[in-house]
């Protein structure tokens, strides 16, 4: 659900704050009042195309943002995207600079389009004047005619991510068979380097120690021996002074039982001294001046650095290249059952995705003829003479698989008598889609209830011109499905019409005053007695009389 649009510096919107709320949010105003630029604000936010026309005369950069409740498949898009979720709420922003730039932020983090783009099929689904089909594109036709008919891709998905695996690596091992031969040579002749050489892990950084202690054998004596000497051996060392200073305060301590802790620190030291005398005794007496071995480690030293230079930088990576190698080989010397091995799970992968696509085809078959009746009969009740169909196109060529299927699904219409059906695209204007795709949304929601069936239904929807050319009874039906498609999700419609605009949940009034010599346009709220005289304006027009009020009261009433 949108739960706030902000806009500032946006067209002719100095600074503008709308809080909508759940069911049917109906907006409303006189012509010329910017309606519909709070719809293109929320289309800019949902991965539109912006340009600095947009920034308002004067001001630096344009700025619209706004807060969605968050959804379980949302946080999935963030997190694949690297963005920090904020709990149970999602924040947009989008910022147009006077140049034309602009820059993205997703809960206080930059983003992309990208990003706004992956995120509006399960935020919202704008209808804007301005739009073009794309946002219900074929991805989307079909996302709804599964939602219909309560069908699941899971088998599908299984299926196709089987086969395509087993297929790249079919495809893998034949694309790269004459590369691997020429190679042959070479991986047998690195793979015998690495292994003659016996390599261990880590061995050059033992080796490097060991070498320092080789090459400075007579320093590291020297100095062993002489901290044994004054810790331990000499007449003045300080084991020495430590057991004569034990001996004066146990004396102390006979006397004056405050030195009793003092003399047992005392023994602690000198036992401390000891232990660390034995060890540089142990050192010294373990060091080997050999010359044979500093050469024979000299010479293992530059063998590893010549394995490194060629295979990697430190002998773990030299080791893991040596496995590396020995593994192609082997798929090599193996090509033969490998190939076998793929191919037979290619075929009994491809089998199990034509048995999965197959019947998934079906199912999108059987509902895509009970949609289009419903559709059809929905959208000619909104002062439409139309044909609709959906049409599945079954494309078995294992070009066309995807993990959604192997058919398309085009929603087409007729919108005049002895016209052929044509994709929606060709045909539908901007009043007719929105009057179309309210009509969809109420079929499927009424499907939804008469079959028991919870059909998820996390987007807010936005409806805007949804009333061009109709009027009267027409346009009472429009608000009557505007008002049962609420109670499941968050509706958005800007409406001239009061026959719509009587069934408000929350009712927003869009104004354009001029102050200051600047036109400027702001969004209110209307409480219940605002939104009756609102009515009764678009009755009456201008003036609003008393009998324009009380039609307005009773339309209102009538609508709850």
């Amino acid at each position: 659900m949108l739960i706030e649009l902000r806009a500032e510096n946006y067209a002719v919107i100095d600074h503008a704050i709308a809080v909508f709320g759940p069911g049917l949010n109906l907006l409303t105003g006189e012509t010329g009042a910017g309606k519909s630029i709070l719809v293109d604000a929320l289309a800019l936010l949902m991965g539109g195309k912006s340009s600095a026309e947009i920034v308002r005369h004067g001001a630096d950069k344009a700025v619209v943002s706004c807060v969605f409740e968050s959804t379980s498949v949302a946080e999935s898009v963030l997190e694949e995207n690297g963005i920090d979720s904020e709990g149970a709420e999602i924040i947009l922003r989008r910022e147009v600079l006077a140049n034309g730039k602009g820059r993205v932020f997703v809960n206080n983090q930059p983003a992309t389009v990208s990003v706004l783009k992956q995120l509006a099929p399960e935020l919202a689904l704008v209808h804007a004047q301005s739009e073009t089909l794309s946002s219900f594109d074929q991805a989307q036709q079909k996302h709804l005619l599964d939602r219909f008919g309560g069908i699941s891709t899971e088998a599908v998905e299984a299926a196709y991510a089987a086969w395509k695996e087993a297929s790249d690596k079919l495809a893998d091992l034949l694309q790269g068979e004459a590369d691997r031969l020429k190679m042959v040579d070479l991986w047998s002749y690195q793979a015998k380097e690495i292994e003659a050489a016996h390599l261990e892990a880590d061995e050059d950084t033992a080796l490097e120690t060991e070498k320092r202690v080789l090459a400075n054998a007579e320093k590291l004596y020297a100095a062993a021996l002489g901290a044994f000497d004054q810790l331990y051996e000499g007449g003045t060392s300080a084991e020495v002074g430590l057991r004569a200073a034990i001996r004066n305060v146990e004396e102390l301590a006979r006397y004056d039982a405050k030195f009793t802790e003092a003399a047992q620190q005392l023994e602690s030291a000198r036992a401390t001294v000891g232990d660390v005398a034995a060890t540089l005794r142990d050192y010294a007496e373990g060091i080997n001046a050999s010359p044979e071995r500093l050469a024979e480690i000299e010479d293992r030293l530059a063998a590893l650095d010549r394995l490194k230079r060629k295979y990697g930088k430190s002998v773990a990576e030299v080791i893991a290249y040596g496995e590396d190698v020995s593994l192609k080989l082997a798929e090599v010397e193996n090509r033969d059952e490998a190939l076998k091995t793929l191919r037979a799970a290619v075929q009994h992968s491809s089998a199990e995705y034509k048995k999965a696509a197959s019947a998934l085809t079906t199912a999108r078959k059987s509902a895509a003829d009970k949609l289009s009746r419903l559709a059809e009969a929905q959208i000619n009740s909104l002062a439409m003479k139309v044909k609709f169909e959906i049409a599945i196109l079954d494309l078995q060529d294992d070009a066309q698989w995807t993990a959604n299927g192997w058919d398309e699904v085009e929603y087409r219409i007729a919108t005049n008598a002895g016209e052929p059906l044509k994709p929606l695209h060709e045909i539908a204007s901007g009043g007719e889609m929105s009057r179309i795709m309210l009509a969809l949304k109420v079929a499927v929601e009424e499907h939804s209830s008469k079959s028991n069936r919870k059909i998820p239904t996390p987007r807010t929807l936005v409806f805007d011109e949804i009333d061009i050319g109709i009027g009267g009874r027409a346009a009472e039906a429009v608000g009557n499905k505007l008002k049962a498609l609420s109670r499941g999700q968050q509706i958005l419609c800007i409406t001239h019409l009061p026959q719509i605009a009587a069934f408000a949940d929350q009712h927003f009034v869009i104004e354009k005053k001029e102050a200051d010599g600047r036109t400027k346009t702001n969004i209110r709220l209307l409480d219940q007695r605002a939104s009756t005289h609102e009515v009764a304006r678009m009755l009456s027009g201008a003036k609003v009389t008393d009998t324009s009020l009380q039609h307005a009261a009773q339309m209102i009433a009538t609508s709850k």
